[in-house]
């Protein structure tokens, strides 16, 4: 085929997530919160070709730019994802989402034993050790998490 074809339409202005692994979209949106309560207008595209020949996730949100904390849950599920801020139809801004070094409230530890899910006042702080697949160490119990972190995230 020589044309382009757009499987989801242009957005005016907000954000677009793309190079999300192929299924996490609906966690994505998860961590944006948008659900049938909110009035954000969300296209969704999963399991589309990618130039490399993989498949991946998109998810175009209009009229909203997203929080630094929203990005830094998304590059925990999505290290590969990139973030495109559009105005007026055209791109912006685009950058690959960054795990910093450290983590800290994003994430809550997955041993139920830690003093980080216990009454204690502390914070959950994790240690990224892994950045593809992300890998993470929590600073109290020294717990390894890999996988799926979604049922995780604060």
């Amino acid at each position: 085929m020589s044309r382009k074809e757009l499987r989801v339409r242009k957005i005016k202005n907000g954000t677009v997530i793309d190079h999300i692994s192929p299924g996490y979209a609906l966690k994505v949106i998860k961590i944006l919160e948008i659900d049938e309560k909110s009035n954000d207008i969300v296209s969704i595209a999963m399991n589309v070709p990618s130039s490399d020949g993989e498949k991946k996730d998109i998810v175009k949100v209009e009229d909203r730019e997203l929080e630094s904390n929203e990005v830094d849950k998304i590059a925990l599920i999505a290290p590969n994802a990139t973030i495109n801020i559009i105005e007026d139809y055209e791109v912006k801004e685009k950058y690959d989402v960054e795990l910093p070094r450290k983590v800290k409230d994003v994430i809550k530890c997955s041993n139920n034993n830690c003093i980080s899910n216990t009454r204690e006042p502390v914070a959950y702080q994790f240690e990224i050790k892994q950045k593809s697949p992300v890998r993470l160490k929590c600073i109290y119990c020294k717990n390894i998490m890999e996988g799926d972190l979604s049922d995780y995230l604060l």
